[in-house]
């Protein structure tokens, strides 16, 4: 096992005008699980990808424990990579592509055939080993994947979204089995998701990219409750973080025909005469105070049993186009479309940002 270091890492595509990665500083601490998280095209996939020697690094480095593996072939950096899709041989058994890589290695039978029945029993699949992967289901090929990345026992697990190709309900209760694996294991693990909701239940810490840049790393309570910017407060959460302009005033911020009272610290930071005012869909709370809320034209209701919430329009907004609201209602007493309902911010879980560069004020 062993800590991972980007010192500033950048990967830049030739014909491209800005890196895929740009100068990315990150270190992962021995045993850790660690989650890249972002939208499509953000350097996730890129940035693991580095780290297993299959993309070159034009600047900066890349260090595996205290070797700078930035120059190494993917051999030699003692990795295991499990990949979307599967990967697995086809003409070879479970038993087989389980224990190929140590066949190549010149272990001896006895070690990869014990060793290859330890991981099946770890994931359950000692039943499937003569079967051939076209006779499993895709939640066993993926544990079949994952079986062969550890009978290898590395210093590093990297997974590139191994979910992605499972049912919704098969990827809930496989990205559980990982997780409590990894730290069964206590391998450092590198692991690639667009999911946010993955991400945020799977990973000591999270990291969040946006066009090749670390927005934000740190644990998933701490992304929720303090996001960095803008970006990371409308990615993370689900459904996300309501994100209103406001016009700043001599009390506060005017959202709704409403002021919401902030610090002159605050309005002292802001950059124009507005600031982007975020409040997440399960701080507002319904209220018959008409003069103290603000107030939401109901468009739609999604129930989902446990939880119901209501989207609509913010009634009074400065700006009609990026007045979108989602409040979370109780799911007994939903309100019908059309309706509007009065909400009120709850005031220790109101987030400013920046309207212009969306940098955190608050």
């Amino acid at each position: 096992m062993a800590t991972i270091t980007y010192d500033k890492a950048s990967r830049r595509y030739p014909g491209s005008e800005r890196p895929a990665v740009d100068a990315l500083e990150l270190e992962i601490a021995d045993g850790e699980f660690l989650v890249l998280v972002g939208p499509s095209g953000c350097g996730k996939s890129t940035s693991l990808r580095m780290l297993a020697g299959l993309e070159d690094i034009d600047e900066g480095a890349v260090w595996i424990g205290d070797r700078d593996v930035t120059q190494l072939p993917p051999r030699s950096r003692d990795i295991a990579m499990v990949f979307q899709n599967y990967a697995l041989y086809p003409h070879m058994t479970v038993g087989q592509n389980m224990g190929f890589a140590l066949k190549i290695a010149g272990k001896p039978a006895s070690e990869i055939k014990q060793k290859v029945l330890d991981a099946a029993k770890l994931l359950d699949i000692e039943d499937y080993l003569d079967r051939k992967p076209k006779a499993l289901s895709g939640g066993q090929r993926q544990r079949v994947a994952m079986g062969r990345a550890i009978v290898r026992e590395p210093q590093v697990f990297l997974m590139d979204e191994p979910l992605s190709n499972l049912d919704a309900k098969l990827r809930v209760s496989t990205r559980t089995q990982i997780a409590a694996l990894q730290r069964r294991l206590g391998v450092t693990t590198v692991y690639v998701t667009h999911d946010q909701v993955e991400a945020m239940t799977m990973g000591d810490r999270v990291a969040v990219l946006s066009d090749g840049l670390l927005q934000q790393c740190d644990t998933p309570r701490a992304l929720y409750e303090k996001p960095a910017n803008a970006f990371v407060a409308g990615f993370i959460g689900s459904p996300a973080m309501n994100l209103v302009t406001a016009k700043l005033t001599e009390g506060g911020a005017e959202l709704g025909g409403v002021t919401l009272p902030l610090s002159r610290e605050i309005t002292a930071a802001a950059d124009g005469d507005t600031v982007t005012v975020g409040f997440r869909p399960e701080s507002l709370e319904p209220t018959t105070d008409e003069a103290g809320s603000i107030a939401m034209k109901v468009e739609l209701v999604e129930e989902l049993g446990s939880d119901a919430f209501c989207y609509g329009k913010l009634v009074n907004a400065i700006d009609e186009d990026k007045s979108n609201v989602v409040a979370r209602v109780n799911p007994r007493a939903t309100p019908s479309m059309g309706d509007t309902l009065h909400l009120r911010i709850r005031p220790d879980e109101l987030h400013v940002f920046s309207a212009t560069s969306g940098a955190r004020l608050s």
